[in-house]
């Protein structure tokens, strides 16, 4: 077992139930996953979280449309949600549902805080709703189209409304929120959408209306049934819940939060970092320590939009490029933070290059050597050369280094380019070695080389099953390295020589493109 280095609690946002997942929400899960999954590695004890938003105007109205109950429409589309996460293998602790019991107390919980603190008060609103956003604009944020439409920056339709609303008395928390943004940098990143918050809350805040009686699917007020909870003080809690609150003394409250990460899309950041610390800290509840807002997914250049039938399911992911690969070319692509652009070429050639010609045929180059060459064992060596050790140096000693360091601020791309120079040094090192050619001019030194390849394959395949997790499996099990072997504690205990190993077999096929299926058909 890794020593243990404490508690890291890292979430997803809840995902709203009016569809079925697509690209954007695997690649926040997967993002969360494998952060998770190092941190495990890493000695952490970890609390991951993930779930869905059942709540809201727009729950109701799509039940209604399809002749079902909200209950049985968020069922529904909760259990896709449920089923993604067990296709693309992720390792989330808990699920969690804004519509069970547990929630609704820790949402009323919550509000009832609130009360007690004088930060919730009663009075009539009016203003331009957009009910696919649950959220009021002012007029200065909204476009005009020309038949006279109020379009907000998300690009939803706004309407008046009107109603008697519960407020949160936000105008309060401007100078305290510029504080704490100033006093704790890292809170929200990257710095784009920091700078994004930061000029939004500098514009005055005006207090938030947090309930509505213009419909009933959602957590009741407490003492006040004719409303229910706003969406976002339903919804927020979701990351407490989880912990046992109202209970501020319970086990996994006190133990997880703050939160170390939020993971969230851009267009979400402002709840998360500007209503949620709000919300806790006038509860006298900490805020988590970062909120991390990543970029969207366009698909060739546009927008992914189920008018334009150009929505990917991450069941189309798989069945092209498979789990893993899938897991890869979403963090590897693009810098974390930034939108990216997906195109099925780019997938292919990114996976084809790093995975199957790159770490794919290191490994079945060597482990195929060794088996042949070696009876089917990890030669037993001792005499290292400046190449052989400066290798290890970089593998072994220096690539977990680099990867914790990005990985604490969320720069997956930039773990997986130090990743790749990594498995292109050691593919480099068995060019320059020629162990096929020493085979027959030193038989000896082509051991060492062949060794020190399966102890680089071993580190490489330790450090990167967070991300390719069933691919490290197979592979780590190629090298017969035992369960509890796994961890980042073990990288710095060399393989040990004399390990009968099995005949390997290849773990990363190489994807055909289309113009070569082409190609193919027609030969």
């Amino acid at each position: 077992m890794a020593e243990n280095k404490g508690a890291y609690y890292i979430t997803t946002p809840i995902y709203y139930v009016n569809d079925k997942p697509h690209l954007g929400h695997t690649y926040t899960t997967v993002a969360c996953d494998v952060l998770a999954r190092f941190k495990r590695l890493d000695g952490f004890d970890v609390m991951f979280l993930t779930g869905t938003d059942e709540h809201g105007l727009k729950v109701k109205q799509a039940a209604e449309k399809k002749g079902v109950t909200p209950q049985e429409h968020t069922d529904f589309f909760a259990k896709n949600f449920r089923d993604l996460a067990e296709v693309m293998n992720i390792s989330n602790d808990d699920f969690i549902r804004t519509t069970e019991e547990r929630h609704k107390a820790a949402a009323q919980g919550l509000w009832n805080k609130l009360v007690e603190k004088g930060q919730i008060y009663k009075d009539s609103y009016s203003g331009w709703y957009a009910v696919r956003d649950e959220a009021y604009y002012s007029e200065d944020e909204l476009t005009v189209t020309e038949d006279g439409k109020r379009i907000a920056p998300s690009g939803a339709e706004c309407e008046w409304m009107e109603e008697e609303s519960y407020f949160f008395k936000l105008s309060e928390w401007t100078e305290p929120l510029l504080k704490f943004y100033e006093d704790h940098p890292d809170f929200i990143m990257p710095q784009s959408r920091k700078n994004e918050v930061i000029s939004f809350v500098k514009g005055g805040l005006r207090d938030l209306s947090i309930s509505r009686t213009t419909f009933d699917w959602g957590v009741k007020v407490p003492n006040d049934e004719g409303h229910v909870m706003y969406v976002w003080i339903d919804a927020l809690t979701n990351y407490i819940t989880a912990l046992g609150f109202p209970d501020e003394n319970a086990d996994m409250f006190q133990k997880f939060w703050p939160a170390n990460v939020h993971m969230v899309g851009k267009d979400i950041i402002r709840f998360h970092a500007v209503y949620w610390p709000a919300f806790l800290m006038a509860a006298d509840i900490a805020p988590p320590k970062r909120v991390f807002a990543h970029g969207w997914w366009t698909i060739e250049g546009e927008k992914m939009s189920k008018s334009l039938g150009n929505v990917i399911s991450p069941y189309d992911l798989i069945e092209k490029y498979g789990v893993d690969a899938s897991r890869y070319f979403m963090l590897r692509e693009v810098p974390f933070g930034n939108d990216g652009d997906f195109s099925d070429e780019q997938a292919v050639t990114r996976i084809n290059a790093e995975l199957a010609n790159g770490l794919g045929n290191l490994a079945q180059r060597t482990l195929s050597m060794i088996f042949k060459n070696c009876d089917g064992t990890i030669p037993e060596v001792t005499d290292f050369t400046d190449a052989d050790n400066g290798l290890f140096t970089m593998i072994r000693d220096e690539l977990i280094t680099h990867i914790r360091r990005e990985l604490d601020v969320q720069k997956f791309h930039e773990a997986l380019r130090y990743f790749k120079m990594a498995v292109d040094a050691a593919n480099a090192y068995i060019d320059e070695q020629a162990p096929w050619k020493l085979k027959k001019e030193d038989p000896e030194r082509m051991k060492v080389v062949l060794y020190t390849l399966a102890e680089c394959i071993r580190c490489l395949g330790l450090v990167i099953q967070p991300f390719i997790p069933e691919t490290s499996e197979k592979l780590l099990g190629q090298l017969k390295i035992a369960d509890d072997a796994r961890n980042f504690d073990a990288l710095p205990v060399p393989l040990a020589g004399g390990l009968a190993i099995d005949k390997p077999e290849g773990i990363f096929p190489r994807i055909e493109r289309k113009d070569e299926e082409k190609e193919g058909q027609a030969a």
